[in-house]
């Protein structure tokens, strides 16, 4: 194998396996005590400053370089990140309400609808019908969810309000995943990071205040810290050092690899049950988007962008 190529997926299978062990972390603060306002805002403000001073610390050539990039439309596109980043304040909000109500292994399901969520979205601002290729993978997308979810033989265990912010989760993550990976592509990727990061943060602070005027237990750092290195600064950095050596079809197929290890996470480390039926459903949604992004791979068209 090219030693570019095994790089790449080994950055991305890092990042993924980052991504998958957040909610399972996020779980345990919740044992802990700590609310998702809490939680959420320990990680985008320690996050926030990780990234603050890995770009203080940045050479004074990459500083000047990015600062010569940053002329074309600098102002506008600060604010279209900042503005772009705001869906990911709403994605982590929503996504941890999810965690509190239902099962990490369903949560990190419902997550992945952002993928035909992402189809239609693409269709619906170009105006042009998803290719039969597409249809096939979101119609498996669907049964590998009924499947994943256990909505057959145990639909009245599920928590609907769980469900619902799932889904309002993976709504937000596709908005995230289409506008900042087409907005100030000139701007460098550390650079990216932290604004997108300064919308994310302002927006969950927003959100988290009032609760925060009543209980903010300090302590939550320290489960922050563990959010913000492994949900906020490693996947970005990862996924962007690794995806151009894969290339973006087999960079998004690793990178799904996020929900196995989310899932086996959860089942060691919170003892969560997951039956032959949701291993079958995972395995068509790994499947599916296997089979779409191999194909628009051959095809010379872009890969569909899960998360990170």
């Amino acid at each position: 194998m090219d030693k570019q190529l095994f790089r790449g997926i080994l950055l991305v299978t890092l990042g993924a396996c980052s991504y998958g062990i957040l909610a399972t972390f996020v779980k345990m603060a919740y044992l802990q005590g700590y609310t998702t306002a809490e939680v959420t805002t320990a990680q985008f403000s320690i996050g926030l400053l990780i990234l603050g001073l890995l770009n203080l610390l940045q050479g004074k050539d990459r500083r000047a370089a990015a600062s010569a990039a940053q002329k074309q439309g600098r102002a506008g596109a600060v604010y279209k990140l900042i503005l772009a980043g705001s869906s990911l304040g709403l994605t982590s909000t929503f996504y941890y309400f999810s965690v509190r109500s239902i099962p990490v292994s369903i949560a990190i399901v419902l997550l992945m609808q952002s993928v035909w969520m992402g189809v239609f979205l693409e269709a619906l601002l170009h105006r042009e019908w998803p290719s039969p290729v597409k249809w096939i993978a979101c119609i498996s997308i669907w049964a590998g969810t009924l499947l994943a979810t256990n909505v057959f033989y145990a639909w009245h265990e599920l928590n609907l309000t769980g469900l619902a912010w799932g889904m309002l989760a993976a709504a937000a993550f596709t908005a995230s995943m289409y506008s900042s990976g087409r907005i100030a592509q000139h701007i460098p990727a550390l650079k990216r990071s932290f604004l997108l990061l300064c919308g994310g943060t302002i927006v969950v602070l927003l959100v988290s205040f009032p609760q925060l005027m009543v209980k903010f237990d300090y302590t939550v750092w320290r489960s922050g810290l563990l959010l913000a290195v492994f949900g906020t600064v490693l996947p970005p950095l990862l996924f962007t050092s690794g995806m151009p050596l894969t290339g973006v079809g087999i960079g998004t197929i690793i990178a799904s690899m996020e929900i196995p290890v989310s899932v086996l996470m959860a089942h060691f480390l919170l003892h969560e049950r997951v039956n032959g039926y949701q291993w079958l459903g995972i395995a068509i949604i790994l499947s599916a988007v296997a089979m779409m992004n191999l194909r628009l791979k051959r095809s010379g068209a872009p890969g569909v962008l899960t998360k990170g």
